[in-house]
């Protein structure tokens, strides 16, 4: 089995993405890691009744 590919991917740089707390992010960074903050949502607040409505009614664009 030929392991290259994953041994590079651990020599690469780590990059993080983080939902949460920015802090989170943040403490990654004091650390001297990239880390990328996204504010990620649910579609509806997470109301799957809702989800389903508005895929019946064809989507919604994000």
């Amino acid at each position: 089995m030929n392991c290259d590919k994953i041994l590079n991917l651990f020599r690469s740089e780590l990059v993080t993405v983080n939902d949460g707390p920015k802090l989170f992010a943040t403490a990654l960074e004091q650390q001297g890691y990239r880390a990328v903050q996204v504010n990620w949502k649910p579609l509806a607040g997470g109301d799957k009744e809702m989800q389903e409505i508005l895929e019946l009614l064809g989507g919604v664009d994000e």
